[in-house]
This record gives structure tokens, C-alpha cells and sequence, in this order.
């Protein structure tokens, strides 16, 4: 029976987490490794309507993902999380739960640089005041980047192609596969 790692990222809006999950999953699918992804804005609009935005709430959602991979372990070889995840004791839940194939993959990206990016038009929204706790951008909502990330990806500086390459490497190294 298969008992899939599961990546978890971590970065910012706009960091580029989704970009780099679906091109690693495109790799390691064409190694015949079976993948799974369970994005953040994906599972939240399809199961998680009721929950907001407040701490307590991404928190919620954070161990409801986690709850998810527990549930499809068994269907893929890799899952892929690309979740915002801001908060550390929220990373640390899901380390707990998911370990001892865990791994967490921190997208680093300065605002400045998600915020110029602005794929969704979410820092447009949240200057103009239309968002008032946008991650990482809104004095109450902080990002809490990680202490000790099992891997980094400089989104704010690496092209996608070099990201995606590097992390795809990476997890063949952690499944024991040749790159």
C-alpha cells in the first residue's frame, strides 16, 4: 500500500506555490510517480465554504488539508500542498500529524515582490482597502515564515523553470529515484 509524502508549502499569495506544484506534478508524472495536489484556494471553495479568514479560522482550514492527505495517502505516492499556511504552530500541527513523510517547502518572496506580481489582483484590493487582512501585507494578518524549512524556493528571485527543476530533484531524492 502506498503511503504518499506529502510537500507542504508555505510563502506568501502570489509566491508562485500553485505554478511550481503543477509543474513538479507534471514531471514526476511523466516518472510514472502518481501525484496528487490539493491547493489551497481549491480545497477551501469546494469543502471549506463555511470557514473565513480570521486566525482561527486558517488554522481550521490548515488541519482540515491535513485531515485530506491523511484521507488520500493511500492514493498517491506525493501529495503536493500548495496552502499559504502562515502560521507556524499550524505547520507544526501538520508536521505532527503527517510525519514521518512530511516536508516542508517554503516559497520565499518579499510583499514588495507578490505585490508587484499581484496574479489575483488581492494587494490591488487590499491598498485600496477592499481587503483588511490580506497575509503577510495587512498589519493584523502576519506571515510567519518558517524557522527550519526542508526546502526553500527563492521565488522572489528564481525563475519558475529553475524552481520547478530544483523541487522536482528534490522530491525524487527523498522518493530514492535517480533524477
Amino acid at each position: 500500500m502506498k503511503r504518499a509524502h506529502v510537500f507542504w508549502f508555505t510563502g506568501l499569495s502570489g509566491a508562485g506555490k500553485t505554478t511550481v506544484a503543477e509543474g513538479v506534478a507534471a514531471l514526476l508524472s511523466e516518472r510514472g510517480v502518481t501525484v496528487a495536489i490539493l491547493d489551497g484556494d481549491d480545497v477551501r471553495a469546494r469543502f471549506h465554504t463555511h470557514l473565513g479568514f480570521s486566525e482561527a479560522d486558517i488554522k481550521e482550514n490548515n488541519r482540515l488539508i491535513g485531515l485530506l492527505c491523511q484521507e488520500q495517502r493511500g492514493d498517491a505516492d506525493v501529495i503536493l500542498v500548495p496552502v499559504i499556511a502562515p502560521y507556524r504552530s499550524a505547520r507544526q500541527s501538520a508536521r505532527d500529524t503527517l510525519s514521518p513523510d512530511f516536508h516542508e517547502v517554503h516559497f520565499s518572496a518579499s510583499v514588495d515582490t507578490v505585490a508587484a506580481r499581484d496574479v489575483k489582483g488581492m494587494y490591488r484590493a487590499a491598498r485600496d482597502g477592499k481587503i483588511t487582512n490580506l497575509i503577510g501585507f495587512s498589519p493584523s494578518a502576519p506571515y510567519e515564515p518558517p524557522e527550519h524549512a526542508d526546502f526553500t524556493i527563492d521565488s522572489g528571485s528564481e525563475p519558475v523553470s529553475d524552481s520547478v527543476g530544483r523541487l522536482f530533484r528534490h522530491v525524487l531524492g527523498v522518493l530514492g529515484q535517480p533524477c
